[in-house]
């Protein structure tokens, strides 16, 4: 018909006017409109017959949303294959057994499909029956999402920060998210700053078993392997299973200065509180989960919901049980093996809860788990039992310079040496769990190098250090606990744990107090007698030292003149001025430093501190002979021997001085370092990494 048209119009335009230009150029036109008609209307044939085959394809699987409860029932469950019971022969794909209707997906066409040039002139030629376009926005649920979850990691780490700074979604939205996410996107939503807490489901309720807790984790304990474990461990296993309540019946003690908290008594069975008892069990499965091989079994036998339901406890969640709690977890995230049962177990959403928590001891606690979980921006890292990881407690894309690591002294911790100047003026040894800072006083902080540090050098790691230590030896121990307590077992011991961390990648500052000092002296004497660890020598940029005992402490001759009575320990014995040990350790380090051309700087006490509470028994616990190591950059400040190493706040010589000296200590970026980071930024770029994906594909 439309060839008939055509001839007849041909005709009578060369009847009508011969040559006339003008009719042969409106001939040209008419001709090309109608084929461009023929042609279009081929295509709109064609477009719809392909919607309409390939419809199902798009189709999102809802079925699950009648599993739910009806609160939920506006999520959705994305899936892009067939179940498997429909691949098989013999069943009708449309219904179930019981023969109710159900909905599926199929499975999206051939990507090679898209390549096509019929398809790529229909997604370019709009349908008139199609739904109307509408421009996605940038904030879209399924779009971050896919961002999120992408194969490419610059790309998946930008998608999980644009998660995290959502602030005004609707709460379907947060919920239909928090059902589709994945555990790797998930770990890093929890390691983001102030996520909104609807990314989290509930964890799972924990089986509800009879017995009582304590006797649960008892059974927990006495199925665990006993053999190839140290004795400290068999130790306090033993002491949990065979004793329970009964192990708190007589709490050795010893004199108050020294630790303790007075000669032995004994106490009756009710005066045992379920809290004291829960929390020995703790300390005995702490100890397990430092055994690699025990973790696996820790979490066969339930011990993650056991964990659960003793956090659930209210009356029973006192700040050491949590504490305590939360260290089993990250000590059992140091295996990655384990970390997709920690994440069914529901962990992820609690571990993201403390890290909000008020107490920044939990907060420590759970930054450590989570960096243990996070392999996308710590690994390889891994921060073992004892390693605490101040800053950066979330990720961030501030690139680290250098690490700075404190270290504390006897009867000191991670935490609670390295806080802000107590309020009170007569600090006294032992008192470092009992700090009270006046209400008043905003800017107080439990812990300046987390506050005041990371606030003012961004590009820095800081990694503080913990190791248990006794006064005395009247306070109750595992039998070989002496052994471990030297200076040589604890130095082996944490340059294995920095070692896991990550230490000797960068350069380092060290930051020590007291005894804490001997220690990384001890450590880096001995870094240079091992080729594992060289490097922690060799990247030693600077030391300071906070009334350090080069030569020995006035502490340890009192507690000599007395030994028959108070027990020194092993920590106290070796601190003695007679001490030949610590003539060979300084000669040692002396020749380290000028070798290594090591920054020092000292601060020394000048102020005698007690030594008993409610006396006025004073001295000197570091004279400054002894903290001078005859090298390096000396001060002596106003304060005792517990204050020295708490500035009273950020505008004090203490801290000044602790500033500018890591400062100065801290390298530049080199040239180098500055191509290589923007390298690695190019290399970030999803287009950029899909087209070298591609060339290699093809060669």
């Amino acid at each position: 018909m439309y060839s008939q048209r055509f001839a007849f119009l041909r005709e009578l335009c060369t009847k009508s006017s011969g040559d006339d230009p003008r009719i042969v150029t409106a001939w040209r036109i008419t001709k090309i409109a109608a084929w461009t008609s023929v042609f279009l209307g081929g295509a709109f044939i064609t477009s719809q017959i392909y919607s309409l085959t390939l419809r199902d394809a798009f189709r999102h699987r809802t079925n699950a949303v009648n599993n739910e409860k009806k609160s939920f029932s506006s999520y959705i469950y994305p899936t892009t294959s067939l179940p498997a019971e429909t691949q098989q022969q013999g069943k009708d794909p449309a219904k179930e057994e019981n023969g109710e209707p159900k909905t599926y997906s199929v499975p999206f066409p051939n990507p090679q499909l898209n390549q096509n040039i019929l398809t790529s002139w229909l997604t370019w030629v709009p349908s008139p029956l199609a739904r109307p376009h509408t421009q996605q926005r940038p904030d879209d649920p399924w779009r971050c999402l896919k961002g999120a979850q992408s194969d490419h990691r610059g790309t998946r780490l930008e998608g999980v920060e644009r998660l995290a700074s959502i602030k005004h979604w609707t709460d379907s939205d947060y919920r239909a998210v928090a059902q589709a996410v994945d555990s790797r996107t998930l770990i890093g939503l929890a390691r983001s700053h102030d996520p909104d807490h609807r990314f989290f489901l509930p964890p799972p309720s924990p089986p509800k078993i009879g017995g009582l807790l304590e006797d649960e984790l008892r059974s927990l304990l006495g199925s665990l392997p006993r053999d190839g474990i140290d004795k400290c461990t068999l130790h306090f296993t033993s002491k949990a299973m065979q004793e329970g309540r009964a192990a708190f019946a007589e709490d050795r003690g010893g004199l108050w200065c020294f630790g303790g908290n007075g000669l032995s008594f004994a106490q009756s069975l009710s005066n045992v509180s379920e809290a004291k008892v829960l929390s020995f069990c703790l300390q005995a499965l702490v100890k397990h989960s430092k055994v690699p091989s025990h973790c696996s079994d820790i979490v066969r036998l339930g011990g993650l919901q056991l964990l659960q339901r003793a956090y659930r406890s209210k009356t029973l969640s006192s700040q050491k049980i949590l504490r305590n709690i939360v260290r089993v977890i990250g000590n059992l995230a140091v295996h990655e093996h384990l970390h997709r049962q920690i994440i069914q177990a529901g962990w992820v959403t609690i571990l993201a809860s403390l890290m909000k928590s008020d107490h920044i001891s939990l907060v420590t606690h759970a930054a450590r788990a989570l960096a243990n979980l996070d392999r996308d921006t710590c690994s390889p890292e891994k921060y073992q039992d004892g390693v605490y990881l101040f800053h950066p407690q979330h990720r961030s894309r501030e690139s680290i310079r250098a690490d700075i690591i404190f270290v504390h002294g006897l009867l000191g911790g991670a935490i609670k040496t390295w806080r802000q100047q107590d309020v009170t003026s007569d600090d006294l040894p032992g008192a470092e769990d009992h700090a009270h800072p006046d209400d008043g006083e905003e800017e107080y902080t439990e812990c300046w190098p987390k506050s005041w540090l990371a606030k003012d050098c961004p590009h820095l790691r800081i990694l503080s250090v913990e190791y248990d230590t006794h006064l005395s030896d009247w306070q109750p121990i595992c039998p070989v606990e002496q052994e471990k307590r030297s200076l040589a077992n604890r130095s082996r011991e944490i340059l294995e744990k920095l070692k896991a961390a990550g230490v000797g990648s960068r350069p380092i500052i060290w930051v020590t107090h007291s005894m804490g000092g001997l220690l990384v002296k001890k450590m880096l004497t001995d870094s240079l007698q091992d080729r594992r660890f060289g490097d922690l020598a060799d990247s030693t940029k600077g030391i300071l030292f906070y009334s350090t005992p080069h030569f020995g402490s006035s502490l340890a001759a009192y507690s000599t003149q007395v030994r028959y009575l108070l027990f020194p320990s092993v920590e106290v014995r070796e601190l003695s001025h007679d001490n030949a040990a610590l003539t060979k350790l300084h000669e040692d380090f002396t020749v380290l430093v000028h070798k290594k051309n090591v920054d020092i700087l000292t601060l020394a006490e000048t102020v005698p501190t007690n030594i008993a509470q409610g006396s006025t028994i004073k001295t000197l616990i570091v004279p400054l002979k002894s903290a001078n190591p005859g090298f390096g950059e000396f001060h002596q400040v106003d304060v005792d021997h517990l204050n020295v190493c708490k500035p009273e706040n950020k505008g004090s010589v203490l801290y000044e001085l602790t500033l500018q000296f890591i400062q100065r200590n801290v390298p530049y970026p080199t040239l180098a370092e500055k191509l290589e980071r923007q390298l690695d930024e190019i290399m970030d770029n999803e287009y950029i990494w899909r087209h070298m994906q591609f060339l290699k594909s093809n060669r």
